[in-house]
């Protein structure tokens, strides 16, 4: 049985070490081969070093995370399914650079052509996508766009779904970190950017191996995603993602000069993260805020709570003096878990340090005729109804 192997872009480059306890004491030395790089932590946002990070540079396959969060958000919103089957077109067949080899007519499942995408970053397998959520790849382009402009990205203009250089196609380290930060919400993306090997149509004529691109998956413990690129124009890119504890940090660094440099200074960054900063968990996402009564709805009281958890980051050496306020938007009578209601605002030491969405702890649902009658029974008999 015939079996082709994709040698990916640093397949055969030799194994560098880490050492995943080394220090970073001189921040102006991180990303110094870099044009440009940011180092956030990802549940807040909080930026702990920078270069140049607002310049505008070509994003190379790093693009394809975008298409990724474009991909997770109709997954988890049950839009598509994982065993959903793609019938790949003469168009994204026809794809240059990285691919998996799929060929015009074929049918490949949703999940597989994710690890296509996360793994092997290839470019037919995210233009099927593409054309599968939207029809053509120039309307998911579209929709690129607009979850940038909605994510508050000023930076960024996508011209493909793929990242092969194009005249306007542009992004920077901050907004690629901030994608990055917005993808990492989808947590089953990292089942697929940690796989560091693989293999798709098993037991076929066609077998195919794919190797991670982002070696740091398998030679840097913690670091579980997210996305390499690299093409002429855009130089060596990576945005890394590593998890310690309770912390998660997002590298990201553009238009390196070798696979090497790009390694090993996202590495450094990452262990910068970790050795300078510290997370505290200050209120926890099942924690109910406020509670607000609406006798029109099926259970009378709504409970108010954080979307997700509330972490206060500091300096390893800084004592932490954290409060809080919410702000509850207007209730209505049909509200979803996970629908913002409001927003509650971080401050340490009298200092805003974030801002998390407020959703409810369970769905709010309109009372029914009935319903709205025993409510109405039970505000009177517990006194509650003026009369």
């Amino acid at each position: 049985m015939k079996k082709i192997f994709i040698l990916l872009l640093g397949l055969f480059i030799l194994p560098f070490t880490i050492n995943a306890s080394t220090t970073v004491s001189n921040e102006i030395n991180l990303g110094e081969n870099a044009k440009s790089a940011i180092l956030i932590e990802q549940s807040t946002g909080q930026i702990l070093f920078e270069k140049n990070s607002h310049e505008k540079i070509a994003p190379a396959s790093m693009t394809k995370m975008m298409s990724l969060l474009l991909i997770m958000e109709k997954i988890d919103a049950g839009k598509i399914k994982l065993n959903d089957e793609v019938t790949v077109s003469k168009n994204a067949s026809s794809m240059g650079g990285s691919q998996i080899l799929l060929e015009e007519n074929e049918k490949m499942k949703v999940e597989d052509l994710l690890k296509g995408i996360a793994i092997a970053s290839g470019n037919d397998a995210v233009v099927a996508m593409a054309e599968f959520i939207a029809g053509t790849e120039d309307n998911f382009v579209k929709m690129m766009n607009n979850k940038a402009k909605e994510l508050g990205l000023n930076d960024t203009n996508f011209k493909n779904c793929h990242g092969l250089d194009e005249a306007n196609h542009y992004s920077s380290a901050y907004d690629m970190a901030m994608i990055a930060k917005e993808l990492l919400k989808h947590e089953k993306i990292l089942n697929y950017t940690s796989i560091y090997e693989t293999y798709l149509r098993q037991n076929t004529d066609r077998k195919i191996w794919l190797v991670n691109t982002n070696k740091l998956v398998r030679f840097k413990e913690g670091v579980d995603g997210l996305k390499t690129g690299y093409t002429k124009t855009a130089g060596y890119c990576l945005t890394a993602t590593m998890k310690k504890d309770n912390m998660r940090v997002i590298a990201t660094v553009m238009g390196e000069d070798s696979i090497d440099h790009r390694n090993s200074e996202v590495s450094s960054m990452l262990d910068y993260g970790f050795s300078q900063y510290k997370m505290h968990k200050y209120i926890s996402l099942n924690k109910v805020l406020k509670k607000i009564s609406n006798n029109k709805t099926q259970d009378e009281i709504i409970e108010i709570v954080p979307k997700t958890d509330v972490n206060v980051l500091t300096r390893v050496d800084q004592d932490i003096n954290p409060s809080y306020s919410i702000k509850v938007n207007n209730i209505k009578t049909n509200i979803k878990k996970g629908e913002k209601v409001g927003t509650l605002t971080v401050k340490n030491n009298g200092k805003v340090i974030s801002k998390v969405d407020l959703t409810v702890k369970n769905d709010v649902k309109k009372a029914n005729i009935l319903e709205l009658y025993l409510n109405y029974l039970k505000d009177i008999a517990s006194g509650n109804m003026n009369l």
